[in-house]
């Protein structure tokens, strides 16, 4: 069994006292480490995404971009300017039976070559997803693969927010949300299920790389079908560190069955927005992560945060 980190272990806080705004509470040091960029699926560019966090007085974000570490370096610059403490992950793309699973990697070593190698296959699939649908899609509505891929930019992976983004463009839809609770839902005719590995297989290739995995929105039904408690126990077993219990695609009863299952597989418990930008509604340091379980998270880390 992959060790978990330890609940509760008394460790001193990493948090420096020059970025700590207050004293390790939500309404002090404001952690929010679930975020995208241009490089994935989000609508500004790393350097942006830091400059917001600044301006929305976070202390702490983290990049997450889906199966990507290419706007690491845009922030890296971005954090001296901005103030902004900066913790390097990304969004992992896997599934177990179809239903979609997210594990987030935080402060892993990016030259670690099996996760790297996990990454580049999860982007060839997706692109290969993308194309598929977009030629279903194609058919019935005034899109075309070209509109959708210059909505991706030169960073991005194409993937079905950009889809959206062209759905929106050609008049079909007001937005993302629409687009998705329709012709896009996992549960829609154009839906194409991604090819990915087992959720299993990623915890553990991110544990190897001295990463600590969190699994992201694990009970958001909204978005489709979720997994079991017992999927969630076996990711536990095999090194899973955290779940993301405060996420605004899960219902207070969501909130509260999250933490009550970390509670008894020994997890820790995060929050986060998962901005986007302008792509989704979600705003930035809309949910926090506490210090305390941020300190945990950056002492099992491989990597280390990026400080003003």
């Amino acid at each position: 069994m992959v060790p978990r980190i330890p609940p509760g272990a008394a460790r001193p806080s990493v948090l420096r006292p020059a970025e700590a705004r207050g004293a390790g509470t939500l309404g002090g040091v404001r952690i929010d480490p679930h975020t995208h960029s241009l490089a994935s699926d989000g609508t500004d560019t790393p350097a942006e995404l830091m400059a917001r966090a600044a301006a929305v007085g976070l202390d702490v974000v983290g990049l997450t971009d889906h199966d990507t570490v290419r706007g690491w370096q845009e922030a890296e610059e971005a954090v001296a300017a901005t103030g902004v403490a900066l913790v390097r992950g990304t969004e992992v793309s896997c599934s177990v039976d179809g239903i979609a699973v997210h594990v987030l990697s935080l402060l892993h070593d990016p030259g670690d070559i099996a996760l790297a190698e996990l990454l580049e296959s999860a982007r060839t699939a997706r692109l290969r997803r993308a194309q598929a649908m977009v030629e279903g899609l194609a058919a019935d509505f005034p899109i075309t693969w070209e509109s959708v891929a210059a909505q991706a930019g030169d960073l991005s992976t194409v993937g079905r927010p950009h889809m959206a983004d062209a759905l929106v463009a050609a008049g079909v839809f007001p937005d993302r949300d629409h687009a998705f609770a329709s012709v896009l839902h996992s549960s829609g005719p154009y839906y194409i299920h991604l090819e990915v590995p087992h959720p299993r297989d990623v915890v553990g290739a991110i544990r190897a790389a001295g990463g600590v995995p969190v699994m992201a929105h694990p009970f958001a039904a909204r978005r489709g079908k979720v997994v079991s408690d017992a999927v969630v126990e076996d990711l536990a077993a095999h090194g899973l560190a955290a779940l993301e219990a405060d996420h605004r695609d899960h219902t207070g009863a969501d909130r509260a069955h999250a933490r009550a299952l970390a509670r008894r597989l020994g997890l820790l418990v995060t929050g986060a927005s998962d901005y986007h930008g302008r792509g989704k509604p979600n705003q930035l340091g809309e949910n926090l992560t506490a210090q305390e379980v941020f300190d945990e998270i950056v002492a099992h880390g491989t990597l280390g945060v990026v400080w003003p």
